[in-house]
């Protein structure tokens, strides 16, 4: 998604003077496209990332719509108390871009893994947090958002081929979008992990299981009606992220179907266990919590088969 980022970062700077991108000395072979075009805002401000959103604060404060770009936990959790201090409480278009979502970056080891950004953010209520599933989304999300009122967090991955199907590029802001639809369970999922999702849900209609996927792709608004809607169709939600199952996606769906009084029962798939001195890539850590598409269907067709019981 980073190329995404960039081109579509650029076109819209090439129409508002205001579109500022700061850089923690990070996106190398990917933010060139904007700094070849617009090398007058383009600020690389080393490895200081708690100074980069204090510069993007001022900036803002000043008329400009920064954008900071950096690894995911980097971007979120090293400036966090500056990022509430300053765009959250002042409500400043201040934009953070989190790059390399969940596992991305998984051989750098946890240091750079993105499993706990979002967690940390949802309870700025004043920060927008958008979690786009792929490129195309990502597109329309920044496209939708970047003028938004008030600072806003992109949690977005680093690959441009993962595609989720149904999807088309849809974002609505505060919605969740329905790319499949079936009876026996809803997956609820964020991030570019809905693509694994979607691929689950087919390798259970192979086995005469229908399931529904609705992608969230924001916080702060979050999809609430939306997900109470689902709870009331559906006894079994399953909800899926590549981060802390507390927190985040799960939270949300666990909070919403308390307070809508729904009897649906949700299971949360995600990451339950801390670093465990381990290293290797996305695929070897999606292994590794159950987070395949093959895991994620089969862990799905044991709870059908219980509920049908």
């Amino acid at each position: 998604m980073r190329a995404t980022f960039a081109a579509a970062l650029t076109e819209i700077a090439q129409r508002d003077p205001r579109v500022l991108l700061l850089t923690a000395d990070l996106g190398y072979l990917a933010l060139e496209p904007f700094a070849d075009v617009l090398p007058g805002r383009f600020v690389n401000v080393g490895v200081a990332e708690q100074n980069m959103i204090g510069i993007a604060t001022g900036l803002a404060e000043g008329g400009f719509v920064p954008f900071c770009y950096s690894i995911a936990p980097f971007a979120a959790l090293r400036p966090y108390e500056f990022i509430r201090n300053g765009p959250v409480l002042h409500r400043l278009r201040v934009r953070m871009v989190g790059v390399g979502a969940g596992f991305e970056y998984g051989s750098a080891g946890p240091t750079h893994h993105g499993i706990d950004d979002a967690a940390a953010l949802r309870p700025q209520l004043g920060l927008t947090i958008v979690t786009p599933a792929d490129a195309a989304q990502l597109r329309a999300a920044l496209l939708a958002t970047w003028e938004h009122d008030g600072p806003v967090y992109y949690r977005i991955g680093k690959d441009e081929t993962v595609v989720v199907p149904g999807l088309d590029g849809r974002f609505r802001l505060g919605r969740a979008d329905i790319v499949r639809d079936g009876g026996d369970l809803a997956f609820v999922t964020t991030g570019a992990i809905a693509a694994d999702v979607c691929a689950a849900a087919e390798l259970l209609a192979r086995d005469g299981i229908a399931a529904t996927v609705a992608v969230v792709s924001s916080f702060n608004p979050s999809p609430v009606d939306d997900l109470a809607q689902l709870a009331a169709a559906h006894r079994l939600l399953v909800s899926v992220e590549a981060q802390y199952v507390d927190g985040a996606l799960g939270s949300l769906v666990a909070e919403t179907i308390a307070e809508a009084g729904t009897a649906s029962r949700l299971v949360r798939i995600g990451v339950r266990r801390p670093p465990q001195g381990r290293s290797g890539g996305q695929r070897y850590y999606h292994a590794l919590h159950e987070l395949s598409a093959d895991a994620i269907a089969a862990r799905a067709q044991a709870l059908v088969a219980g509920a049908r019981v």
